[in-house]
């Protein structure tokens, strides 16, 4: 097998200077010590034969990004080298390269001819580069018009209007519909029997396994691990949610309150699954203090079976004496879609009204069946005081908890409506 990639030590830093006079003295050989310089890649080496799919995971900032604009050839190694054996297609930046004022045609001439195609060539695969957007007329409009999806379709119809010996996309495809998506995996399956290498970043763990046939984990600039799609998406898993004591399910305890702490400190954001960019708000008068997810035979699971029964328990401090209290529960992926939202009030028909006394410790749970497709959502949570036309909120902490969810058999959409099918026999 030919090898297509090789990197060599690459590493990447960005440095800080006094001013920028001595900046610009650095740039012609002059000897000018920066006051810091920081990695953001450090001794990267790998190489990449004909016909991989590499799928690349890390957490934001981990430099992912900054090592495909290397590899692209849009950003300069601070150390290291690239071999690279053929063109190189690219999405990276979505719409990067793209002029708001220029329509879409002409911005697809521009991107092709800067990754070296002649006019000629250009010419001959425009209608195509057109029909596999699927943009109509606005192909011809500003691109300043287009929302991030029409970019997207017309960045990656650019793209492999030719045969790329390497084609890297950079999440480009997560805003595309279902549809558009389909279509573009259907293209990249064809390019990789014909020996094209894929490089895939994307935070969709379900992608990776079912699109490469290899995975770097990439942590703090460094290549974490280097293996199988499985055994890397584990990997990073376990970064993000925290890794199990025991893979064999544990018998459910019983009282599953006992893990949650003692006392009145937060510990909220301790806890496996804690999102720090939740946003955390309210008119004061509750704390809440601690939670515990619980599925598949699991305390705070790394994955959640689709279908599972899931359990969301919720410690809350009450600061104040409460009369009728309303506790909310809120899922949404992990760009921001609402998918379900219920509250206390609602889910006991009214009948009774939560209360508290000042300074005491209440427990509450939410039970629902995890009816998703894969992929990552967040969890909000909040407790309300008063009548549900004048809710006054005490404290919410949106998207503070984050899951995800696996799924062997995949639909379209984000809800499983668990939908039957049979073929009716009628004689005429």
């Amino acid at each position: 097998m030919s090898q297509v990639l090789e990197v060599k030590n690459i590493s990447k830093s960005f440095k800080d200077y006094r001013s920028e006079w001595q900046r610009i003295f650095s740039w012609f050989g002059l000897k000018t010590k920066p006051t810091e310089e920081h990695y953001i890649l450090q001794d990267i080496n790998f190489s990449v034969t004909k016909g991989e799919s590499i799928g690349i995971v890390g957490k934001n900032g981990a430099g992912k990004s900054t090592l495909l604009k290397i590899i692209t050839g849009t950003l300069k190694a601070s150390h290291g080298s690239i071999v690279v054996n053929g063109k190189i297609g690219a999405i990276l930046e979505l719409g990067m390269g793209f002029h708001p004022d220029m329509t879409g045609r002409q911005n697809a001439f521009h991107s092709a001819g800067l990754m070296g195609y002649s006019l000629e060539e250009i010419t001959n695969v425009i209608n195509d580069i057109h029909d596999f957007s699927g943009i109509e007329e606005y192909f011809d409009q500003p691109a300043r018009v287009y929302s991030s999806g029409m970019q997207a379709r017309v960045a990656f119809a650019v793209a492999t209007a030719f045969r790329p010996d390497i084609l890297i996309v950079d999440e480009a495809l997560s805003v595309g519909d279902a549809f558009f998506q389909t279509k573009c995996y259907e293209r990249i399956a064809r390019f990789k029997g014909e020996g094209t290498v894929l490089f895939l970043v994307t935070h969709s763990i379900d992608d990776i396994v079912k699109h490469c046939t290899r995975a770097l984990f990439i942590k703090d600039g460094k290549i974490e691990l280097d293996g199988s799609p499985k055994d890397v998406s584990n990997r990073y898993l376990d970064e993000l949610f925290g890794k199990q004591s025991s893979k064999k399910p544990v018998d459910k305890p019983t009282n599953i309150l006992d893990s949650i702490s003692k006392g009145i400190h937060d510990l909220y954001y301790t806890r496996p699954g804690y999102n720090k960019e939740e946003y955390k708000w309210g008119h004061g008068g509750a704390q809440i203090l601690d939670y515990v997810t619980y599925a598949d035979g699991k305390q705070y699971p790394q994955t959640i079976d689709s279908k599972s029964e899931t359990e969301f328990h919720f410690k809350v401090l009450l600061k104040d004496d409460y009369e009728d209290l309303t506790i909310g529960f809120l899922i949404k992926t992990h760009d921001g879609v609402y998918i379900y939202g219920t509250n206390s009030h609602l889910l006991l028909e009214g009948k009774k009204k939560l209360s508290a006394k000042k300074d005491s410790i209440h427990f509450y749970k939410f039970i629902l069946p995890m009816n998703l497709n894969a992929g990552h959502y967040l969890i909000s949570i909040g407790i309300s005081t008063g009548p549900q036309n004048k809710l006054i909120p005490l404290e919410r902490r949106y998207d503070s908890i984050l899951i995800n969810v696996n799924r062997t058999i995949g639909f379209s959409g984000l809800l499983d409506l668990e939908a039957n099918f049979e073929e009716e026999q009628y004689n005429a």
